[in-house]
């Protein structure tokens, strides 16, 4: 039982993982303020860990 929990909890945190990589790939390949080598740059990025380069690309838009 332990297992599954343990399962549950880290296919949960995958699907968050990858939702917010793909909602931020997807505003960034919208932004076209950006020239191509930064979209790449902050897509890579969003792979990698999304959440804290969330946070780092809306501070760069303000």
């Amino acid at each position: 039982m332990t297992e599954l929990i343990i399962y549950a909890v880290l296919f949960i945190l995958l699907f968050g993982h990858a939702i917010m990589a793909s909602m931020m790939y997807n505003t960034v390949h919208k932004d076209e303020t950006l020239g191509q080598k930064e979209k790449n740059e902050w897509k890579l990025k969003a792979l990698v860990f999304p959440i804290y380069f969330w946070k780092q690309y809306k501070q760069t838009k303000k």
